[in-house]
């Protein structure tokens, strides 16, 4: 599975419910506006969101585990229906197969410090350039 590598200024981690919204409903859409987002650290790392970055879309429920990647196609910006609230718009770029694991994160030992791991209620967050180089060690078969 080769995607053309994309530019990016920087990376993101979003998470969702499959059940609410599935990497397959993603997948099948190909574009989403990313909203519903409360907290407040997470609404920061939204309005930072710029054309061209780079999410990993996360599924927090079951086997919890980074599942795809998006490109920002639209900057975060406040949302239509509540100004103090924050979206931003993402285009689907590949599934992730196999899935890394929440359990595969924690066990390198590398991002204990990093916010996936520290607060796990957090839903939106910024991603360390040292989890993007991992995720590519990873996972060679998929570029970005």
């Amino acid at each position: 599975m080769r995607h053309g590598t994309l530019p990016r200024r920087s990376w993101f981690l979003a998470k969702t419910d499959p059940e609410t919204y599935s990497i397959e409903q993603f997948a099948k859409e190909r574009r989403t506006v990313w909203d519903g987002v409360r907290n407040p650290q997470a609404l920061r790392a939204i309005r930072e969101m710029r054309s061209g970055d780079g999410v990993f879309i996360y599924h927090s429920m079951g086997d919890s585990a980074v599942v795809g990647l998006a490109e920002v196609i639209g900057d975060g910006c406040p949302d239509p229906s509540n100004p103090k609230l924050a979206v931003a718009e993402f285009r689907f770029v590949c599934r992730i197969e196999p899935p890394v694991t929440l359990r595969e994160i924690k066990e390198s030992g590398e991002f204990a410090d990093w916010s996936l791991v520290r607060q796990s209620r957090l839903s939106t967050m910024t991603a360390p350039a040292e989890f993007v180089e991992w995720i590519r060690r990873k996972r060679p078969e998929v570029e970005f």
